[in-house]
C-alpha cells in the first residue's frame, strides 16, 4: 500500500504523505527513502516541498502500533533496521541537492516534529496544529543525531525548553523564534506560501549540495559515529 503520493509542480516535486496520521515504521522509511530518491533522479526539480493530506496531522511521530508488539516480540533486527533506515532518511535530507521546505499542515510530534527539523526550512499553520517534543514524557531519549540537526532548526534556549517540558508549541510561536519561515493563515494559504517560496529557487544542484555537506559535517558525523551504539544496543527507552 503506498502511503506517500509524489507529483510535480513546475519545478517543484511535492511529496504528500498521505497515511493519516503519518507514524514512522519500516514501511514509512523504506517508501519515504524510495520517494526521496525518485525526486533526486528527475532532474527537472528544483526544489522539495513535504507535506500531508490530512486535515489534523503532519506526522505523530514512530507507530507505537508497531513498536511496542517488535519489542515485546524481540524483533531487534526489525527495530535496528528501521532506526538506521530513518537516519538514512534523515542525512538524506540534511545533504539534499536541492531545498527541502516542510509544509506543516497539522500536528508534529515526535520523530514526526524531528522529522521536520531535517528539512531546511519550515512552513506552519497558525491556525491549528502544534510542534511537539513529547519524549520526555515516554521515557524516550533523543539519539545523538537528532540533538545535533534539531540544534540547526531551532535556537537553543526554545530547543532546550522544548525539549525538557514536551510542551505543545504553535506555528505563530515558532514563527517569533524563526524556526518556521511563516505561520499562514490556513491550509490554502500554507501551501500557497511553500509552493512560492520552493519555486523562488534555481540553484545549480552541485554547489547546493556542496553547501550542506561543509554546512552539516559535524552533524553527519554524530548520526554515523555516535547513533550506532545506542542502535546497536537498542538503548532506545529509559
Amino acid at each position: 500500500m503506498s502511503i506517500i503520493s509524489l507529483t510535480t509542480q513546475h519545478n517543484v516535486a511535492v511529496l504528500t504523505l498521505t497515511n493519516g496520521e503519518n507514524r514512522q515504521n519500516p514501511h514509512f522509511a523504506h517508501q519515504l527513502k524510495q520517494a526521496l530518491a525518485e525526486v533526486v533522479e528527475n532532474q527537472n526539480h528544483k526544489a522539495l516541498v513535504i507535506t500531508s493530506n490530512d486535515d489534523k496531522c503532519w506526522s505523530l511521530g514512530i507507530d507505537t502500533d508497531w513498536l511496542l508488539p517488535a519489542m515485546q516480540a524481540k524483533k531487534a533486527d526489525e527495530i535496528r533496521g528501521f532506526m538506521y533506515d530513518m537516519d538514512d532518511v534523515f542525512k538524506t535530507l540534511l545533504l539534499f541537492p536541492m531545498p527541502v521546505i516542510a509544509a506543516i499542515n497539522g500536528h508534529a510530534f515526535g520523530n514526526g516534529a524531528i522529522l521536520a527539523c531535517a528539512c531546511d526550512f519550515r512552513f506552519m499553520r497558525g491556525d491549528r496544529g502544534f510542534f511537539c517534543f513529547p519524549e520526555v514524557d515516554l521515557s524516550i531519549p533523543f539519539l545523538p543525531g537528532m540533538i545535533a540537526f534539531v540544534k540547526k532548526a531551532i535556537p537553543y534556549y526554545r530547543f532546550n525548553e522544548m525539549k525538557l517540558t514536551g510542551r505543545r508549541v504553535s506555528g505563530s510561536e515558532l514563527a517569533i523564534d524563526h524556526v518556521i519561515e511563516k505561520a499562514s493563515t490556513d491550509q490554502d494559504s500554507l501551501l500557497a506560501d511553500a509552493m512560492a517560496f520552493a519555486a523562488a529557487f534555481d540553484k545549480k544542484r552541485a554547489i547546493f549540495a556542496e553547501h550542506k555537506k561543509r554546512l552539516h559535517k559535524e552533524i553527519i558525523r554524530v548520526i554515523d559515529e555516535e547513533n550506532k551504539p545506542f542502535i546497536d544496543n537498542l538503548a532506545l527507552m529509559v
